[in-house]
């Protein structure tokens, strides 16, 4: 088995260098490829991933920004592994955690695995960042009778095809939801393993926003009262 980990990067000059590093360190029980997407990051970001060589690296470049669902779609295309597992620049996750990702999957006891976070004073930066991710989890819970603890989380580990069947839409952050209520309307039950995490401020470069959980819970809505697809 191939793992591919894609990575989307916009403007994360001061830690890309290390989010690589640390992606590249980690001892695997499959091997992986890097499949970074620099979605037209306005600062060193691309100048420095350009000074990066590995074997494993697979660098695109996005001529504008487009977005985390646009930039995700991009390094699905590129990628050639058999499994994906979506890691975030910004050193919020902890990439020695994948391996505790792959594991059901080794041990053919899931096929879809989400990343579920622990929030705690130390890990989150702001209350209500916290409650608008539980808020979204549970609306999912509710629209599709279903308990997962971590809708938004970034490590998302499926097949590649998998991924590629869903045919994600969303240009943002609402790829989250989209990625979810279409698994979820599929009967595609994620299992869920616990990860570390360390929330960044917005002083340090925080992105998401309120408005992306407004954008989560429509998007939900409108996957939840589409037929599922025929094919699994």
């Amino acid at each position: 088995m191939k793992l591919s980990i894609l990575m989307p990067v916009y403007n994360e000059e001061v830690r890309v260098a290390d989010a690589v590093k640390q992606a590249l360190d980690v001892d695997y029980p499959t091997e992986i490829e890097l499949v970074i997407v620099d979605d037209g990051s306005r600062d060193r970001t691309a100048e420095i991933l350009n000074g990066l060589h590995d074997e494993r690296l697979r660098i695109v470049l996005h001529p504008r920004n487009k977005g985390k669902g646009a930039a995700i779609r991009t390094a699905v295309e590129h990628a050639t592994g058999d499994y994906m597992v979506i890691l975030d620049a910004d050193l919020e996750y902890d990439p020695q955690d994948i391996p505790k990702l792959l594991e059901p999957v080794l041990d053919g006891r899931a096929t879809v695995v989400y990343g579920n976070r622990t929030f705690g004073s130390h890990s989150s930066f702001s209350f209500w960042y916290v409650m608008g991710n539980k808020a979204v989890t549970t609306a999912a819970n509710m629209l599709y009778n279903c308990y997962l603890g971590d809708l938004e989380t970034c490590f998302k580990l499926m097949p590649v095809e998998l991924y590629r069947s869903l045919q994600i839409r969303s240009a943002g952050f609402g790829m989250e939801a989209e990625v979810t209520g279409k698994l979820l309307r599929n009967r595609h039950r994620p299992y869920e393993v616990p990860i570390s995490y360390r929330a960044r401020t917005r002083e340090e470069g925080k992105k998401i926003t309120w408005k992306d959980g407004v954008e989560a819970l429509w998007i939900l809505s409108r996957e939840r009262v589409r037929k599922p697809s025929t094919k699994r």
